[in-house]
């Protein structure tokens, strides 16, 4: 959540961070009202409740009609408290259901508009030209099917629509891929980590994911808890509660889950193959800093990013995202989309988002600083989403034989090419 202070001191800027998301501003005065009441009853109580207290201590001294009057006035207190109370629980539930509503206050740095008006920051490396090849490539399920490394049809028998086995050399290339995320990972000072893919309410809630992409979240309601559709969420939680000192930061964890979808509002979308699926694998970046610092580290992430997308020799692209396309953590994303030849576009395969405070103030997460305490910001980005990832270098590695050549940081894994099944 954001902090209540710019609510109180700076109204219009709040409602400017909602219009660049293009959302509306009704909640934001929504909010300024439900504050107000919230703060007027909290005196309220204090102000009754400190009348009780006082009254107790003059009712032992005092005698005959005198504390009859003391002893009725205690009694109507009584009834006061306890509706003062009830107001004062009401005001901070609803303010409390409101502030968990708005989002992060999107950056005025985020081009505004939707989905489709973000700007190009950098294009690196060139799409290859199949036709100056001589050949029409395959797409990745054809390819798949060919090398033996993709079931779908299988996927979809055991479990439904936009699920799949990963075989043979895809099952090796994944397991290669988290191997080399990992060790890249460490290298750039990031601690692997494994979390569990099933967290409680207040884990998925304190990273914002039960707000407008709770859609998305399967809730296992049997056991109240829920499947991580990132482990975002897992190492969010990880330092919720406690307080880190300032000269440990910055704190990087790079973490090994699957993730879990249920790709709501996405019918007819991306449905061949594996590239929109409800379970996939990832290597994610998870950083703890200062909110001064955070900055930088978002711009580092997205170096990191970048960095792997080299390693895997793949056509890219980075874009900054724009406000209205922002999940409801972020104040600002970069995203990088790989070439998809058959697709003939760029497609996301990873993003950094910087969240500031917004996640640690709803997990209690705060940094001891040298006055006190503040609450610490907190980004995160994607190393390697495994299927995405698949694809790309798949379609863009294919030879006209239905061979893929894969990149060097590969093939000491690997080896140099995959071949089609005999």
């Amino acid at each position: 959540m954001i902090d209540a202070r710019i609510l109180r001191e700076d109204p219009d800027a709040v409602r400017a961070a909602q219009r660049r998301r293009g959302e509306s501003t009704d909640l934001v005065d929504e909010l300024i009202n439900a504050d107000e009441r919230r703060r007027s009853t909290i005196s309220a109580f204090e102000a009754v409740r400190g009348e009780q207290k006082g009254l107790g201590k003059l009712i032992p001294k005092a005698q005959g009609d005198e504390k009859q009057e003391l002893l009725a006035r205690a009694k109507e207190l009584s009834q006061q408290v306890k509706d003062a109370e009830a107001a004062q629980v009401e005001a901070a539930e609803t303010y409390d259901r409101l502030i968990k509503a708005l989002p992060n206050l999107a950056s005025p740095d985020a081009p505004e508009g939707g989905e489709d008006d973000f700007v190009v920051l950098d294009t690196v490396g060139t799409p290859r030209d199949f036709a100056a090849e001589g050949f029409e490539p395959r797409d990745h399920l054809e390819l798949g099917q060919l090398l033996g490394a993709i079931d779908t049809e299988r996927g979809a028998k055991v479990s439904g629509s936009r699920f799949y086995f990963l075989t043979g050399v895809g099952a090796q290339l994944e397991l290669a891929l988290t191997q080399l995320a990992m060790s890249k990972a460490a290298e750039w000072g990031f601690t692997p980590m494994i979390p569990p893919a099933l967290v409680n309410e207040r884990a998925m809630e304190g990273t914002g994911f039960l707000g407008q992409a709770a859609d998305d979240v399967y809730h296992l309601e049997k056991d109240g808890l829920y499947l991580v559709g990132t482990s975002e969420v897992p190492m969010a939680a990880y330092h919720s509660d406690e307080i880190l000192e300032a000269g440990s930061l910055p704190r990087r964890y790079a973490a090994f889950s699957p993730c879990y979808r249920r790709e709501a509002g996405s019918y007819g979308k991306d449905t061949r193959g594996i590239f929109r699926v409800h379970w996939f694998d990832k290597v994610e970046m998870f950083v703890y800093t200062t909110l001064e610092e955070s900055y930088a580290e978002h711009e580092r992430i997205l170096g990191w990013e970048r960095a792997w997308l080299d390693a895997l020799e793949l056509p890219y692209r980075v874009i900054d995202v724009a406000s209205g396309d922002l999940g409801l953590s972020a104040i600002r994303k970069f995203d990088c989309e790989a070439w998809i030849p058959t697709q003939g576009k760029y497609r996301e395969v990873s993003s950094a988002s910087n969240c500031t405070e917004f996640q640690a103030r709803r997990l209690d997460i705060r940094v001891r600083g040298e006055e006190r305490t503040v609450p610490a910001a907190t980004l995160n980005g994607t190393l390697c989403a495994m299927t995405r990832t698949i694809i790309a270098l798949l379609e863009n590695g294919q030879q006209e034989d239905g061979s893929v050549r894969l990149p060097a940081a590969l093939h000491p894994l690997l080896g140099e090419v995959l071949r089609p099944l005999q």
